[in-house]
């Protein structure tokens, strides 16, 4: 029988994928919102900033929540494997479904579904490198990963716009639901094998059993090194993601006027410059001590923070884009160094439910980004300087707090590691 490290990046590959179609699903809601026929369906107007918001609110309220809860029961009672393929058939079908929801409310709730159902995606990722990679190497694993994130985002934008303005906004949920599903399954069963024991625990025989693993699981996660430290990094990191890329198609169409067709290429060049900063930001990591790995956060956060600061300002409206794609390659070299410090940091037994905590409460947190932006941009659309400008005036704010996170971590990290004579 083949050794199966020999085909660990395989696996690697399918969770890149898995995470990219995962993140098409996440952000068809804000091309949504620029058309008029769908708002209308579900009772909003063009200028109810604030529940617009809410959709992308309510996807993460239930991913955190998930992240929470449903992670210690994926990683003790089904394992990776079965894991994804039950989370793709449940994100699947409630995006297949999402159109007959002809409310508002009903809408919601089914925003918070697909996010239940998509909440334990990274924590299972993460506990597949921490088997099949040793913390020397994991960074490359990482990012590819991650750089899901990005194109997730960059193929999202203009896909959902084709769909929207060449069929209907329906057709965006139908064709995304038939794509997890027929696209990711296949790719789960063929590639994605781990070790017989993945968690160190014997396998639960009872439900009192599976309970007290998930007791146990959870306890050690609870134990690991910088568990706060870095979840509140992390809820910064992520409230820049989701506050740029649920506003930013509405930003480009109504703020610098660019067209539908121009905002979805437009919309994609950031997440794009992201894919290729998280591959860059994964070299890094192996490439220098690991207690220099924090110092990534202090100058991503940095560049980001400028970058966003110069777009608001930047009378020119292709300038501004630009100004924005630089943004996003500096958040997406941090992007890989989140998941390798929960698995530096953890046991392996425990990196599942401790990259859970971090990223549900994370995400937890960085969900209301949109819905706090909306309703800024909506308080301020009247006033000078105000509207989308005040919105992703916020986001630099995000990045004050990461720059804070980053400094403290490197040097709790170089104060454990012995300097080399």
């Amino acid at each position: 029988m083949k050794d199966p490290r020999s085909l660990r990046w395989w696996g690697v590959i399918t969770l890149f994928v898995i995470v990219a179609i995962s993140y098409v699903d996440r952000i068809n809601i804000s091309v949504l919102i620029t058309d008029r026929d769908f708002l209308s369906h579900i009772g909003l107007t063009p200028d109810d900033r604030t529940r617009q918001g809410l959709l992308a609110t309510a996807f993460m309220v239930g991913y955190g929540v998930s992240s929470f809860v449903l992670t210690p029961f994926c990683a003790a009672l089904f394992g990776v494997r079965r894991s994804l393929i039950g989370g793709l058939v449940l994100w699947g079908v409630v995006t297949f479904l999402s159109p007959t929801m002809s409310s508002y409310g009903l809408l919601l709730a089914s925003r918070i579904l697909l996010g239940v159902s998509e909440g334990p995606l990274f924590s299972l990722a993460g506990s597949y490198i921490k088997a099949h990679f040793e913390s020397r190497e994991n960074g490359k694993p990482n990012s590819l990963v991650n750089m899901g994130t990005g194109l997730g985002l960059a193929v999202g934008y203009p896909f959902v716009g084709y769909l929207v303005a060449g069929h209907d906004w329906e057709t965006s949920f139908h064709v995304l639901g038939l794509i997890n599903i027929a696209l990711g399954i296949p790719l789960v069963l063929a590639f994605v094998r781990m070790p017989k024991v993945e968690t160190g625990l014997p396998k639960p025989q009872s439900l009192g059993d599976a309970v007290g693993q998930v007791s146990q699981i959870v306890r050690g996660a609870m134990h690991t090194r910088y568990l706060v430290l870095v979840t509140v990094l992390t809820a910064a990191f992520l409230s820049y993601l989701w506050g740029s890329s649920n506003w930013l198609p509405a930003y480009l169409k109504e703020s610098r006027g660019f067209s539908l067709r121009e905002m979805g290429w437009l919309a994609s060049l950031p997440q794009y410059a992201s894919v290729a900063a998280v591959f860059v930001g994964g070299v890094i990591i192996d490439r220098i001590p690991r207690r220099n790995v924090p110092l990534i956060f202090v100058g991503g956060s940095l560049g980001v923070a400028l970058a966003v600061w110069l777009a608001i300002h930047m009378q020119d409206r292709y300038a501004a884009a630009y100004c924005l794609i630089a943004a996003n390659f500096c958040w997406g070299l941090m992007s890989p160094a989140i998941p390798s410090t929960v698995q530096h940091c953890a046991r392996p037994e425990h990196v599942a439910s401790a990259y859970g905590v971090v990223n549900g409460a994370g995400s937890l947190v960085a969900g209301f980004m949109p819905a706090i932006m909306g309703a800024v941009i909506g308080w301020t659309s009247r006033s000078s300087g105000g509207g989308f400008f005040a919105g992703f005036g916020m986001l630099i704010g995000t990045q004050a707090v990461v720059l804070v996170c980053g400094l403290v971590l490197w040097l709790r990290e170089r104060d454990a590691v012995p300097q080399p004579a």
